[in-house]
């Protein structure tokens, strides 16, 4: 992972996913895929040139923070060894590691003051 950007994913979490991705699709000249997400609802793709460039998302019970804002996805080796040790520097684990089906595992922490982040093993 050494020779690689680390933060692998990018998405932004909304209320209005139209509102949002009407106004980034047209500001940053990308394409909208919608997916169907099961029970999450529509997951959308923002695409650049037929690349899925970032992702958009409504917020869910287990989102942290408010409003609408863009977050960040960063690689890591083993999700469940850095959430523990996030624990363990005095971070908290908002949602616990989980595997989501052809994408990877996953899980969300905080640093003790509460900026979060989310960790992601792709597949």
């Amino acid at each position: 992972m050494a020779n690689q950007n680390l933060f692998i994913w990018h998405e932004l979490v909304t209320p209005d996913q139209k509102l949002s991705g009407a106004f980034f699709s047209e500001l940053l000249g990308w394409d909208l895929k919608e997916v169907d997400a099961a029970e999450f609802g529509t997951y959308t793709l923002f695409q650049k040139e037929g690349q899925d460039v970032a992702g958009m998302m409504n917020p869910t019970p287990d989102t942290p923070g408010k409003g609408a804002y863009w977050h960040s996805y960063i690689a890591v080796e083993d999700v469940d060894r850095c959430a523990k040790h996030a624990l363990e520097l005095g971070g908290k684990v908002l949602v616990p590691p989980h595997d989501i089906p052809d994408v990877g595992r996953v899980c969300i922490v905080s640093d003790p003051i509460g900026a979060f982040t989310y960790l992601m093993k792709p597949v």
